[in-house]
């Protein structure tokens, strides 16, 4: 049987928030088989849980926010990402601020939290969105597509017009079921225009933002020390925040995302599509080379 996952242990973490600049405290809570993935706010009057789901969604506006009951939780895309690539199923979030950190900008500090949390199997199965038809958005020249297709994979494609991302590869696809998101993805870091940032302040947006959590591009390079970490981290970061947006469905996909210049607000675009047309069933997988992720082994195989 492919099972449920959840973490072994809580395990905490802190740090500051990409736009509200503020720090945050995060804990990491194993969860019961069918929880799914749980946000809670515990800075409030009182105690708000916020399920990782699209009917929660609310700002896309460079981030993705979750809404309930008068609370948000923002910036949820590299911290869902984490949990989707390591095939966790179920675990609380409790956040004492708005907005999850952004540790280095991309999600190999959430990743290591997870791994030092340990991974755990369940006693109940594995379930899956698989996709059962094409469908797409577009805005403007932007399109965002899933289709069906035997595993899971993304491609992603930018197009800015800027001398410095014009160096660097602006595609790139990935096959999930012979490939690990730790290795390939996991790293890749957010990225801006350093022209943009002092915009962005006033407006309130990554006030918490500098070159320790984030790619910034100068007129001509790379503004960060030593660069960037692989030549395509650009591109691998979009399909890091696409794999974070996708879970928002409820659990792993089975299909292919196809995104050419889209960001969070499409991405969701395209989910409420899926929804809407009932592209999908929910299908559970019983043997785990079948699995379309090639996830990490838990605890118990790898101390067995």
């Amino acid at each position: 049987m492919l099972a449920q996952r959840t973490i072994r242990n809580k395990v905490t973490a802190s740090g500051v928030g990409l736009h509200s600049g503020k720090k945050v405290n995060l804990v990491l809570h194993p969860a019961d088989p069918d929880t799914g993935v749980v946000f809670r706010r515990t800075d409030g009057d009182k105690v708000v849980e916020i399920p990782a789901l699209l009917n929660f969604v609310g700002n896309t506006t460079l981030s993705t926010t979750l809404e309930n009951d008068g609370y948000e939780i923002s910036t949820i895309e590299h911290l869902l990402s984490a949990l989707a690539g390591t095939g966790v199923d179920n675990c609380i979030i409790e956040c004492d601020g708005p907005e999850i950190p952004i540790m280095d900008g991309s999600s190999t500090q959430f990743v290591f939290l997870i791994q030092a949390a340990g991974i755990v199997e369940q006693s109940a199965v594995k379930k899956f969105i698989y996709v059962t038809k094409s469908v797409q958005v577009k805005r403007g020249d932007a399109v965002a597509r899933i289709k069906p297709y035997d595993g899971f994979r993304v491609t992603f494609t930018l197009e800015f017009d800027h001398p410095v991302y014009k160096k660097y590869p602006q595609s790139a696809s990935i096959d999930f079921s012979q490939t690990s998101f730790i290795r390939e993805v996991s790293r890749a870091r957010t990225f801006g225009l350093m022209s943009d940032l002092k915009n962005l302040k006033s407006n309130n947006l990554a006030l918490g933002a500098n070159l320790e959590n984030a790619i910034g591009i100068g007129e001509e390079d790379i503004e960060n020390e030593g660069g960037l970490r692989f030549s395509d981290e650009f591109v691998k970061h979009k399909i890091l925040d696409a794999i974070g947006d996708l879970y928002l469905l409820g659990h792993n996909l089975i299909g292919e995302f196809y995104g050419f210049k889209t960001g969070h607000a499409l991405n969701n675009e395209l989910l409420k599509k899926i929804e809407s047309e009932n592209a999908y069933k929910i299908i559970e997988i019983d043997e785990i080379k079948d699995a379309p992720i090639n996830y990490l082994k838990p605890i118990s195989e790898e101390f067995a």
